[in-house]
């Protein structure tokens, strides 16, 4: 059998087991900064106030029990020791605050009313608390049941009592409440962590199938111009030589073969419902009309090129054309109702693509890190050994810098 169901009589018994004397519950990790800031100041405060407790204690018992000097230190500790551990361990503070009150009545008529002190009543309501946010219900419920047996054996008055089990019944059951509540709280935000995580990696793969089948377009298109150069060469140079016009066959019929691998391998990026499977790749040229839409949507958009006569390279251009792209779509967003400065230029280390805006003025639309535009253009500009910079400028705006080589120029 791959699984082993428990019976229902294992579990209660493994629920006692752990109670007694199993392993504890550790500290969350949930402590926030706010935690510490205020622990310097906290922790001095609590211990100074068990310290006082256990005085309050000492005294109740030296005054009203008549108890030895050392029998009242040590009763008086036990009572308030639990205070202590309780947010640490919380079932270790059970166990011995339960002990003290079990065994610290000895001598005690059950006709008593109240044979236990103020302060260690108290201390063990807070450590049953504890136990109920931090343990599980069936060992909560044997808490409970326990912490009724030296209340029934020793407190002689019945209504004393029963208002003492409808209390720590009501400790109980509120305190596992609260812990199923955040425990459906955190299984939430990990599933919706989880649910992010996998967007992102979503987003990172359709981004790569996409800078794929566009790369593949913009190489497939020189692989066809090679092959077509090389099959009309031998009718365009004269006096070729026929070992010449083999070597030419020969180049042609290679890039033939690669453009056929090619076009299988985009045959598999392409997608069915792909709305652009024969429209050409943009380029520097279309940043013009990309910059019109823009403003026509009510950015403040302004373009600068300074190019050479001679053409970017289309890898190049189509990588910056996408950059501008997701760049002016992120201003959008993020930067509402701020100017944009796009400029393009060209030097001895490739082409450099700036896109700068200033302060917003509006409210964002989306919260900030909330898309994956920057990994998208990370990743083209790694294809081509480029470099990328994105980050807030001094004066409240956002600016994306890259460094494309080999840009330019054929």
């Amino acid at each position: 059998m791959d699984s082993v169901t428990r019976r229902p009589g294992g579990q209660v018994l493994g629920d006692l087991r752990r109670l007694l004397i199993g392993a504890d519950y550790p500290p969350t990790s949930s402590a926030g900064p706010r935690w510490a800031r205020v622990r310097p100041v906290l922790v001095p405060v609590l211990l100074l106030a068990l310290v006082g407790l256990t005085s309050a204690a000492f005294e109740y018992l030296s005054d009203n029990r008549n108890l030895a000097y050392g029998w009242s230190i040590a009763l008086a500790t036990a009572g308030t020791a639990p205070a202590a551990l309780m947010a640490y361990r919380p079932l270790l503070a059970w166990r011995i605050g339960y002990a003290a009150l079990l065994f610290g009545t000895t001598g005690y008529a059950p006709t008593e009313s109240w044979p236990w002190n103020p302060v260690q009543i108290l201390a063990l309501l807070a450590v049953l608390w504890f136990v109920a946010l931090r343990a599980d219900a069936g060992i909560s419920a044997w808490c409970w049941l326990l912490s009724l047996l030296p209340v029934w054996v020793y407190v002689g008055n019945p209504g004393n009592a029963w208002g003492v089990t409808v209390l720590l019944a009501a400790i109980m059951l509120v305190g596992d409440q609260v812990r199923r509540r955040r425990r459906s709280q955190r299984a939430l935000a990990e599933q919706a962590e989880r649910s992010e995580l996998e967007q992102a990696r979503r987003a990172v793969l359709q981004e790569r199938t996409r800078i794929a089948r566009e790369m593949h377009d913009v190489v497939a298109h020189s692989m066809s111009m090679i092959a077509v150069r090389a099959e009309t060469a031998p009718y365009r140079v004269a006096e070729l030589t026929g070992a010449a016009k083999d070597e030419f066959t020969e180049i042609a019929a290679s890039a033939r073969t690669a453009l056929d691998d090619m076009r299988r391998l985009l045959s598999v990026l392409r997608q069915a419902d792909d709305p652009a499977l024969t429209a050409p790749q943009p380029g520097l040229a279309e940043l013009g009309p990309l910059v019109d839409d823009a403003r026509a949507a009510g950015v403040d958009v302004h373009l600068a090129m300074e190019l050479p006569l001679r053409p970017v390279g289309e890898a190049a251009a189509l990588t910056a054309y996408r950059i501008v792209q997701e760049a002016l779509a992120n201003a959008t967003r993020y930067a509402p109702g701020a100017r944009v400065d796009v400029s393009l230029a060209t030097d001895e280390q490739g082409l450099r693509v700036t896109v700068r805006n200033g302060r917003p003025t509006g409210r964002p639309t989306r919260p900030p890190g909330a898309g994956h535009g920057l990994v998208g253009m990370r990743e083209r500009v790694a294809i081509l050994d480029g470099g990328l910079t994105a980050a807030p400028t001094g004066d409240g705006g956002f600016a994306v810098a890259a460094l494309l080589p080999d840009g330019g120029v054929h």
